[in-house]
C-alpha cells in the first residue's frame, strides 16, 4: 500500500498543473492545495481496486486517479470560500482565499475541476472505458452527487433537517464521490457490473460513516489535530448537532461494522487489496 500510495504520490508531484502566463502567481496557487497533501483517499481506493485485478494497469490509471483528486481538490478549495465555510486552514496549509485572495481561490478550484476530465480524456485507456470513466465521475461530481449535495448544505444552514434528509445531503456531498472512486477503478480492472455496483453501494456507506466521523472531529479535535478548521459546524447540518455526540459515535460504530462485514463479502483479491488501506480508516473516530 505504501508503495502505491508513494507511485501515485510521484506522479501527482511530477504532473502538476501547468499554466503559463505572466501571472504573477495563479500557476503557483493551481499547485498550492494539490501539493499540501492530504489522505489521497480517493485515488487510493481507485488504484486498489485496479490493482487487485489488472495490477499492470496502475500507471495507465495514475491519470485518472490524478483527475479524481484535482476534482476532490477543487471542492475543496471552494467549500472553504468565505461563501461557504469561511475556514482559514486546510490539510495544514492557510486556504487559498487567504493566502492570495477569493478570485483566485474560485478560479483554481474552477481550473481543477475542468482539469480533472482533461486527465481522463487523456489517460492511456482504451476510449469505451474513459466514456464510463467520465460518466461515473461527471455524474457523482456533479449536479446528481456532490453539487447538490453542497447546495442542500449551505441553503439549509441555520434549519433543522430530519435524519434521512442530513442523509441525503451527505450521501450526495460526501459519499457518491467516494463510491464513484470505488467503481472507477473496478471499471478500469473490467469488474463485472455486479461487483461494479455492489462497490459503489459499499462506497456509499464508507462515504456516510467519513462524514459522521467528519462532525465527530470536528467537535472533538483541535485544528491542530485534525488539519483543518474544525469547532465550524455550529449552524451547520451535522450529525452531532442532530444525534448528539454520543449518538453520532453510536451511528459511526453501527455503520463502521457494516463496512467491515460489507468489506469481507468480497472476493479475497478485492478484499485484500482494500483491506490495508480501509480497516485504519473504519475506525478512526475511535482514535
Amino acid at each position: 500500500m505504501k508503495e502505491l500510495l508513494k507511485g501515485f504520490e510521484d506522479y501527482l508531484l511530477d504532473n502538476l498543473p501547468l499554466s503559463k502566463s505572466f501571472h504573477p502567481y495563479f500557476e503557483e496557487a493551481l499547485g498550492d492545495m494539490l501539493k499540501a497533501g492530504g489522505k489521497r483517499f480517493r485515488p487510493m481506493l481507485l488504484l486498489s481496486v485496479v490493482k487487485s485485478k489488472k495490477p499492470l494497469l496502475i500507471e495507465n490509471a495514475f491519470p485518472v486517479a490524478l483527475g479524481l483528486e484535482m476534482l476532490h481538490t477543487y471542492s475543496l478549495i471552494h467549500d472553504d470560500l468565505p461563501s461557504m465555510d469561511n475556514a482559514d486552514l486546510r490539510r495544514g496549509f492557510v486556504t487559498l482565499h487567504k493566502k492570495y485572495d477569493e478570485v483566485t481561490a474560485i478560479l483554481v478550484g474552477d481550473a481543477l475541476n475542468s482539469e480533472a476530465f482533461n486527465q481522463i480524456a487523456n489517460a492511456p485507456l482504451h476510449n469505451d472505458i474513459k466514456v464510463e470513466l467520465i460518466k461515473a465521475l461527471g455524474s457523482n461530481g456533479g449536479i446528481d452527487g456532490m453539487i447538490i449535495g453542497q447546495a442542500i448544505d449551505c441553503y439549509f444552514e441555520n434549519q433543522k433537517l430530519e435524519l434521512s434528509q442530513l442523509e441525503f445531503l451527505h450521501i450526495h456531498k460526501t459519499a457518491k464521490l467516494i463510491a464513484a472512486s470505488l467503481k472507477m477503478g473496478a471499471i478500469i480492472a473490467q469488474y463485472d457490473l455486479d461487483t461494479q455496483n455492489r462497490l459503489y453501494s459499499f462506497g456509499i456507506d464508507i462515504g456516510l460513516l467519513f462524514q459522521i466521523q467528519d462532525d465527530i472531529i470536528d467537535e472533538t479535535q483541535s485544528e491542530e489535530e485534525a488539519g483543518k478548521t474544525t469547532q465550524n459546524d455550529s449552524s451547520k447540518n451535522s450529525f452531532v448537532n442532530l444525534l448528539g455526540l454520543e449518538g453520532a459515535i453510536n451511528s459511526a460504530n453501527t455503520l463502521a461494522k457494516k463496512c467491515e462485514d460489507e468489506l469481507n463479502s468480497f472476493d479475497f483479491e478485492l478484499k485484500d487489496s482494500l483491506n490495508d488501506l480501509l480497516l485504519k480508516y473504519i475506525y478512526r473516530h475511535k482514535n
